[in-house]
């Protein structure tokens, strides 16, 4: 096992709660996404890339990672505006272009937006990162609001959807469509019902789509992190449980998002080029069914 100080902090955290939809700038600790020690090896060398939810956490990362490798990056978020401009400066650094979006995924119009945006600015899409997500937690069904179960649906699931509709004929072969899953999809807490909800459906989208499209050459596969030090935790868990965040796994401690990025090169690589429909689990050790 990695040793935990090494990889990053372990619990307890500093008791913090933030507003939806929550800023990386505002953490404690600081999210590590690789800034200091990603090293690119021209992977996607050429490529041209969109990530949701781009501003910070997994996406950042991502981002960051993908730049280093040679892609061109277009990143869509809410309203994280310095969020989202640190996350352009990174790519823009590592000498590749790089555009954000902001605006709702939850609608389609803006979903198609963001794809006509990536096609005018770069040319192509080859790669598509559907990893935007909305969680909130709620002890009861009866305690959660049919706005929010819809709302939760429509970010999560449906903007993949609209995203993937509007992508898939811009596409070439040997492109790729990689979905964020979760754990939740397959020990979901009682708490996230909404969320882990729709994280099961990711799954089920992720390798139905997979068979349809590997005909033309692009595969599709999904990640299924566990608990990630992001800015969803304060925004959405209690004080007290953000400050215990991730002990329960066997690494004893959350994944940094830098811990997430190579899985996302290797999916968007050619080294993937025979995993379609796959989705593959980080989660400190937590074994998924």
């Amino acid at each position: 096992m990695a040793n935990p100080q090494e990889q990053g902090p372990q619990p307890p955290f500093p008791q913090q709660r933030q507003q939806w939809p929550g800023t990386e700038s505002e953490m404690q600790p600081k999210p590590d996404f690789g800034e200091s020690s990603y090293r690119g090896h021209e992977r996607l060398k050429g490529k041209a890339a969109i990530i949701t939810g781009g501003d910070s956490g997994i996406g950042r990362a991502v981002a960051l990672a993908y730049a280093r490798e040679g892609a061109d990056v277009l990143i869509s978020y809410l309203s994280e505006h310095s969020d989202a401009q640190k996350t352009v400066e990174l790519v823009r650094e590592s000498g590749r272009a790089a555009i954000a979006i902001a605006g709702d995924i939850s609608h389609e119009d803006h979903c198609r937006q963001i794809i006509n945006r990536a096609v005018e600015e770069f040319g192509k899409i080859d790669i598509l990162v559907n990893n935007a997500a909305y969680q909130q937690t709620y002890e009861s069904i009866e305690k959660l609001p049919s706005n929010e179960w819809e709302y939760t649906f429509r970010t999560n699931i449906d903007a993949m959807y609209y995203l993937s509709k509007a992508a898939l004929p811009r596409i070439p072969e040997g492109g790729a469509i990689i979905n964020t899953a979760s754990i939740q999809a397959y020990k979901p807490s009682p708490q996230l019902l909404a969320y882990a909800t729709t994280k099961g459906a990711i799954v089920t989208f992720t390798k139905a789509l997979a068979q349809q499209v590997i005909k033309r050459g692009i595969r599709v596969n999904a990640v299924a992190p566990g608990p990630v030090w992001t800015p969803l935790i304060p925004m959405s868990l209690e004080p007290d449980k953000v400050s215990q965040f991730g002990k329960d796994t066997p690494e004893g401690r959350p994944a940094q998002p830098k811990e997430m990025a190579p899985i996302y090169v290797f999916l968007a690589s050619e080294e993937s080029s025979y995993i379609v429909g796959e989705v593959i689990g980080a989660t400190g050790g937590t074994p998924l069914p």
